[in-house]
C-alpha cells in the first residue's frame, strides 16, 4: 500500500487546515488509518487514528477538541481537520495504516507509512 499525504503548508496561529491521506495499491484488505507528526528534534508522536468504517477514532490528548479525523466508511482517504492551530503544532505530518486504531496509536503494528507533509504555524 502506498500512502500519499497532502495539504500541508504555512499558516498563522488560530488558523485551520485540512490534511488528506490517500492509500493506493493493494488496498483490498480492511485497514485503519492514522496520523503522526514529528517536530524538529523530537520523537514521532501519535495524533489520531480512524477505523476502516470510520466508527472508531483515537486522539492524542494534545489535539483533542482541535483536530478531527474523518473517513467515509471503507474509503481509501482519511482527512485530518486541524483548527485553532498553535506554533507547537509545527511538524512534519505522516499518515499510516494498520489493522486497528489501537495498534496504530500504540505503534504496535504499522503496515505502511506515507511520506510526510510539512505544517508550519507561525505569525
Amino acid at each position: 500500500v502506498q500512502l500519499q499525504a497532502s495539504g500541508g503548508g504555512s499558516v498563522q496561529p488560530g488558523d485551520s487546515l485540512r490534511l488528506s491521506c490517500t492509500a493506493s495499491g493493494r488496498t483490498s484488505s480492511k485497514y485503519a488509518m492514522g496520523w503522526f507528526r514529528q517536530a524538529s528534534g523530537k520523537e514521532r508522536e501519535f495524533i489520531a487514528a480512524i477505523s476502516w468504517l470510520g466508527t472508531t477514532v483515537e486522539y492524542a490528548e494534545s489535539v483533542k477538541g482541535r483536530f478531527a479525523i474523518s473517513r467515509d466508511g471503507g474509503s481509501n482517504t482519511a482527512n485530518l481537520q486541524m483548527s485553532s492551530l498553535k506554533p507547537e503544532d509545527t511538524a512534519v505530518y505522516y499518515c499510516a495504516t494498520g489493522k486497528q486504531t489501537t495498534w496504530i496509536r500504540d505503534q504496535v503494528a504499522i503496515d505502511s507509512w506515507g511520506k510526510g507533509t510539512q505544517l508550519t504555524v507561525s505569525s
